[in-house]
């Protein structure tokens, strides 16, 4: 045997390794939900019933299974072209900044590295009714009115989109910033030295070579607002989406329906409905930004 191939089968075993752990770990449980999505397997009785695509009629023929997927349609479309935009602006102007730079970016990618809970535990502190809520007493001082946000239906949902928002723009801001700084500074010299403005340089300069790192985090960001879930669960009154399930999403829905009327066949059937929801949305970001990028 050649070396060439030795050195070729020593790398398949090793990639043969987490191969089979990511199939074990990974595919081995979506196949057991999947087969269990066709069943009334429940954690209060022993019963596994064949019932075929009852479960998955019975999620879309609920009308809460209907709001939570308008909820998290809203979170996803709301919140992540919010979020990349903002990292963006917020990442061009940390790299004209001379000094700090680091600080800054710390202090914006803190959000992000902390626990999500406790940050949903402080800012539902912080959106409480006056005296307690530390924004509406500011907004007392400055003699404008207080508000409900997560206790407010029509408020609730953005209250918490904010939070979601404030976390992920410190994983933004850091890879779009990482990407700036690879953008070869000739090229930028010479359209200014050919005077192109600022403008005319982040259209036709920077934005153009920033859009492979922009396609990345619209699939992250997308993904990342479409299974919401902790936010929710910890900012909404008694943990259940409100109110009036205004904040409900799809993964809080699946979480309630398998672990609190322990209905594991239907939010088996949920999950894969949002899967494939998820998987969709994926794939038409693909689609749309390969033919961005193919400049």
């Amino acid at each position: 045997m050649t070396l060439a191939k030795k050195r070729a089968i020593t790398a398949y075993v090793f990639l043969a390794l987490p191969l089979v752990f990511f199939i074990g770990v990974r595919f081995g449980p979506m196949l057991y939900m999947m087969g269990r999505s066709l069943t009334d397997w429940s954690l209060l009785r022993k019963s596994n019933q064949f019932l075929g695509l009852a479960n998955f009629a019975a999620v879309l023929g609920d009308p809460v299974f209907g709001k939570a997927m308008a909820n998290t349609a809203r979170y996803a479309l709301v919140g992540a072209p919010i979020v990349i935009a903002l990292s963006l602006a917020v990442a061009l102007l940390l790299n004209g900044i001379a000094r700090g730079k680091g600080l800054f970016r710390l202090i914006y990618v803190l959000p992000y590295i902390t626990p999500v809970v406790a940050v949903s535990w402080v800012w539902r502190w912080m959106y409480q009714s006056p005296p307690m809520g530390l924004i509406n007493r500011l907004l007392g001082a400055l003699g404008l009115p207080a508000h409900a946000f997560i206790n407010n239906p029509k408020e609730a949902l953005y209250s918490i989109l904010g939070v979601g928002i404030w976390v992920e723009m410190g994983y933004c801001v850091t890879i779009f910033l990482a990407g700036i700084q690879t953008i070869p500074q000739d090229c930028i010299e010479a359209a200014r030295i050919d005077g192109a403005s600022e403008s005319r340089v982040l259209r036709s300069i920077i934005l153009p070579l920033l859009m492979p790192i922009t396609f990345f985090l619209a699939i992250m960001e997308g993904i990342q607002f479409l299974r919401i879930f902790t936010p929710v669960y910890n900012m909404s009154s008694q943990a259940m989406g409100g109110p009036l399930d205004s904040t409900k999403s799809a993964a809080l829905y699946i979480y309630q329906t398998a672990f609190t009327k322990f209905e594991m066949g239907r939010a088996a059937s949920a999950s894969l409905i949002l899967f494939a929801v998820i998987m969709v949305v994926t794939l038409v970001q693909v689609r749309f930004f390969d033919k961005k990028t193919n400049y």
